[in-house]
């Protein structure tokens, strides 16, 4: 059964260019990830790479996230925790450089400030499904925190035991 998969789900398209401003102005204070953008960009290092990454979506992520796709890579993208998204840098990531919130053009990011378990679980498994590739999935993980690394565990685990546990049997309060 194929996983329905989305381009993004951010809070709010409309942050994009207050997103994109704080973006442009972290750049500056991030001088080493715009050296080696300007360096290695022409040079694709990262091209066939496909990087799901589970780390805070901030605006200094966000100049990570750019930076990997500037030197080749394809990515998507979930934050590591439910509270501290910045749902501009979220939305500035989702609609791209290039984009508008009309039509997105940027990185598919699942994210936004405070999310239940059940969706950071679900934003999670979106950055870790990658439609139209060969395996499904990315061939490399930025994991913060572990969560998307234990997704693909437990994944694994599940599929060797042919059954997942019931979902009746899990507690999600927090």
């Amino acid at each position: 059964m194929p996983v329905e998969t989305i381009d993004f789900k951010v809070a709010d398209l409309s942050l994009a260019a207050f997103g994109r401003k704080e973006i442009t102005l972290a750049e500056h204070e991030m001088p080493g990830l715009i050296s080696i953008r300007k360096e290695y960009a022409a040079a694709q290092p990262l091209a066939g790479a496909r990087i799901t990454g589970s780390l805070h979506m901030t605006v200094q992520t966000a100049v990570l996230i750019e930076t990997l796709v500037a030197l080749g890579a394809q990515v998507r993208w979930a934050s590591c925790n439910i509270f501290s998204t910045q749902d501009h840098a979220a939305a500035a990531i989702a609609v791209g450089p290039n984009g508008t919130p009309e039509a997105p053009a940027g990185v598919p990011v699942f994210a936004w400030k405070g999310e239940t378990l059940e969706e950071y679980w679900w934003c999670t498994e979106q950055a870790l499904t990658w439609p139209n590739t060969p395996t499904g999935g990315p061939n490399m993980i930025l994991d913060d925190g572990g969560d998307a690394t234990l997704l693909v565990h437990k994944g694994v685990e599940f599929e060797k035991a042919g059954a997942v546990p019931d979902p009746a049997t899990a507690d999600s309060e927090e």
